[in-house]
């Protein structure tokens, strides 16, 4: 903390004028209530505040989307067509907006082509570095790069000269880097015929297997089309109608004066589905993918994803595809080692980019690492790397707790930068928890004083010393400090882990105690994640509760993801006598005008579409005549309306009691996530609430193996000591609790601590101490031991 607040601070300006700040008047967004604020421009500002206190509201609902809506809106109405929608915000005044870049924690795009290379300036420079220095010579930088094919051809052209048509013969060549095997995926995958058809039956007997290949709807009318016997059996096919079956070319059928397109099966199934990331795809069609198709490393370029040529030129016996491989540490000195006046600019640029990524904490990758495999802090931190050699100022940047995933020791790198951007002359705007990120804030505007409808107001704005004295939940938790246990838990035997060895782990043996709380540290990329899920994920009896996304549309929330709507359907439909599918939005009660989605969706062709609260149900979701059925005084559509904490209390005692739905809440409200509605799209929880709410569905599980994956993400101050008592009582319940954390408030709570270093990446993968946290703290042998002796010492 000392180095936190030694920082230098931006002097404040004496007054600020009309342009010196960004005014918002009377912002009503979600749970805001008349919100009116002045931020200060070229200013780092932190807002905090409980979850769910109306922070993401104000800056990413109200002022970022403003800016970019109005951005988008320069556009031409063509471009607008292929824009998302942005609704202005309901907000009576909006003043002083610059250019908003919004830097949030949301998973980069899992295409099996993008990496951290692409999604960065760091892949192109490369390539012509290598175009420029690679011998042998193979061609310009895109004969280096995994998205381009090669490809040739000829013929002749009709060009006019001097009045006369006249016929030239010419070709063309485009020399490519992308493996013509694996097509730049660097994996090749093999499909089970036997998973796509049963050939004892027919096509109109169902013999197709995949996932939505009905025949009573087009695709019956496409194969009948495209003339198939649609009554004989598969086996008996001839060999030209089943090699047309299954890989023909996209043809132009007609099918009722419909002109349509019939496609093999396997190309069809490799552009739908094969070319998504599997993870990201529907449940069942994840089980078809999982049960047909095997992936294996692509056999021609070793999963390079580079051709032999873009492999095989090479400065000082490195290929690009070496290079992309290294640690962006050992990449960024190998460049430095690089003495070449024709490309010293380039040199210099890629120097900068490099050492972007070893400061931001991401050192530990490699350029060639898949994007999709990412958590939400090193996607963020990623996206960071693009702006920070970015010759553009005066803009608005956007962070979402920048610091999720970061050791106490890389937070400290992460503020420099922060106020690196507000250096260059750009407004800083941070949602953030942590007090060592909050103390180093020019301006302070803290939201509450609760979560849900208990917040949505400004209860402080002013300087970070200010806050202190504020006596808001923020100020008074400030300069919180936990303090280590008296006594910890006596182990009931440990879990042996020997030889790990995934990614960077170095032949790690330990052991890890069984009825307790145990706590995994280390730097970022130090190799806890790799431990813990490589190691004890599909252990029998073990549950791994992480932040991957919650699989589902904008029509799921907590409500039905926690089988808590299934018992309210049960009651509503006991207490009026009618069936329960009438109590589902998704069902039979959906609103006829809107199906059920409270709002309709306009689509204005070439100008960007709308979407508007459903006139009929007003965006209660069900139709009039489900909602004039009652159940504890209350219709269905003011249940879902309720606040987790409210409903426990409807459902507890009184008129709607209802023991099951009661049992299911209260494990909500034990996670924290009382201020949430159950009626909320799981769309719109961050990754720290859907970790609470996945966590909140397995409190009722019997005994076994518990793995948290930094459940204090998103947390208040004020909420981490709830989240320390859950953790008790699961403990003292019978479960093993195993946490990977960077907080120190859970390290000092901890009954044993594993701390995985020194570094990251291949300076990481050790495990540089095991031990109760008193221990760690006396011995300050390594950076966690040094951060928590800071902490517990105030």
């Amino acid at each position: 903390m000392s180095t936190a607040t030694e920082t230098p601070r931006v002097a404040d300006v004496p007054s600020r004028g009309p342009h010196d700040v960004i005014r918002v008047v009377g912002a009503r967004v979600n749970n805001l209530r008349d919100v009116s604020i002045e931020i200060p421009k070229r200013r780092l500002t932190v807002f905090t505040g409980v979850s769910g206190s109306g922070k993401s509201s104000l800056v990413f609902d109200t002022v970022a989307a403003e800016s970019q809506r109005l951005i988008n809106e320069t556009y031409s109405s063509f471009l607008q067509g292929f824009m998302p929608t942005q609704a202005r915000p309901d907000v009576d005044v909006l003043e002083g907006l610059t250019t908003a870049i919004i830097v949030d924690q949301q998973r980069m795009g899992a295409d099996p082509r993008s990496t951290v290379g692409t999604a960065t300036d760091a892949n192109a420079m490369l390539r012509i570095l290598f175009s420029r220095l690679g011998r042998p010579h193979i061609g310009s930088a895109q004969a280096f790069s995994f998205n381009v094919a090669s490809i040739s051809g000829s013929g002749a052209v009709s060009t006019t000269k001097g009045g006369q048509e006249v016929k030239e013969r010419r070709s063309f060549s485009i020399t490519g880097g992308m493996c013509p095997r694996c097509e730049g995926r660097g994996a090749v995958n093999d499909i089970d015929l036997t998973q796509l058809y049963d050939d004892s039956r027919s096509l109109a007997g169902g013999a197709l297997t995949i996932p939505g290949y009905s025949m009573d709807g087009w695709y019956g009318r496409i194969f009948a089309g495209a003339g198939f016997d649609m009554d004989l059996p598969i086996r008996d096919y001839p060999a030209k109608d089943l090699n047309r079956l299954l890989h023909a070319e996209p043809t132009k059928i007609k099918v009722e004066g419909i002109n349509l397109t019939y496609e093999g099966l396997l190309p069809r199934l490799r552009k739908s589905v094969l070319s998504k990331d599997v993870d990201a795809l529907q449940p069942h069609v994840r089980a078809f993918v999982e049960r047909a198709v095997t992936f294996s490393t692509c056999p021609d370029c070793d999963g390079t994803r580079l051709t032999e040529a873009a492999r095989s030129s090479t400065i000082g016996g490195v290929s690009i595809a070496d290079a992309c491989a290294m640690q962006i540490t050992d990449l960024a000195a190998w460049v430095r080692g690089l003495d070449e006046p024709s490309v010293a600019p380039l040199l210099t640029a890629l120097r900068g980019t490099l050492d972007s990524f070893a400061e931001i904490g991401l050192g530990y990758l490699s350029l060639d690492r898949s994007s999709g495999t990412l958590s939400g802090g090193e996607s963020q931190r990623t996206k960071m790397v693009r702006h920070l050699g970015s010759a553009l100022t005066d803009v608005t940047y956007v962070f979402d707790e920048p610091t999720v995933g970061l050791h106490p020791h890389d937070i400290q790198r992460m503020n420099a930068l922060l106020l690196r951007l507000r250096d260059k002359g750009n407004t800083v705007l941070v949602v953030e928890h942590k007090p060592e990120t909050i103390v180093i804030g020019d301006h302070v505007v803290d939201l509450g004083p609760g979560a849900g409808t208990a917040g949505g107001e400004v209860c402080f704005e002013g300087t970070v010393d200010g806050l202190r004295a504020s006596g808001t939940i923020t100020g008074r938790h400030l300069e919180d400090r936990a303090r280590l246990k008296d006594a910890v838990r006596t182990p009931r035997g440990a879990l042996e882990v020997r030889g790990a060895s995934e990614h960077n782990l170095r032949d790690v043996d330990v052991d890890v105690p069984l009825g307790v709380l145990v706590v995994v540290t280390g730097v970022a990329g130090s190799g806890k994640s790799s431990l813990v899920h490589g190691s004890l994920r599909g252990r029998e009896g073990t549950v791994v509760v992480d932040q991957a996304p919650i699989r589902g549309s904008r029509r799921s929330n907590p409500a039905t993801y926690t089988g808590l709507l299934e018992p309210v359907r049960k009651a509503f439909a006991k207490a009026n006598g009618v069936k329960p599918a009438l109590f589902s939005a998704n069902s039979e009660g959906a609103c006829p005008s809107c199906n059920g989605a409270g709002v309709v969706y306009t689509d204005l062709a070439m100008m960007a579409g709308v979407a508007t609260t459903c006139e009929v149900c007003e965006g209660r979701r069900f139709s009039a005549d489900v909602l004039e059925y009652r159940y504890g005084g209350r219709d269905i559509s003011e249940v879902l309306g309720m606040s987790i904490t409210e409903a426990e209390a409807f459902f507890g005692e009184g008129e709607g009691r209802l023991p099951a739905a009661h049992t299911i809440l209260r494990h909500l409200v034990d996670v924290g996530l009382g201020y949430v509605s159950l009626g909320q799209p799981l769309t719109t929880l961050s990754g720290g609430e859907r970790q609470r709410l996945k966590l909140a569905t397995h409190l009722g599980d019997k005994g076994g193996l518990v793995v948290l994956d930094e459940p204090t993400t998103g947390l208040h101050l004020a909420d981490v000591d709830q989240l320390l008592a859950l953790l008790d009582r699961l403990v003292d319940g019978g479960k093993s609790l195993v946490v990977i954390e960077h907080h120190q408030a859970v390290m000092a709570h901890a009954d044993w601590i594993i701390d995985l270093g020194p570094g990251a990446g291949h300076d990481g993968g050790l495990v540089v101490f095991e031990g109760t946290p008193a221990a760690l703290v006396a011995a300050a042998s390594t950076r966690t031991g040094e951060h928590l002796a800071e902490y517990v010492r105030g």
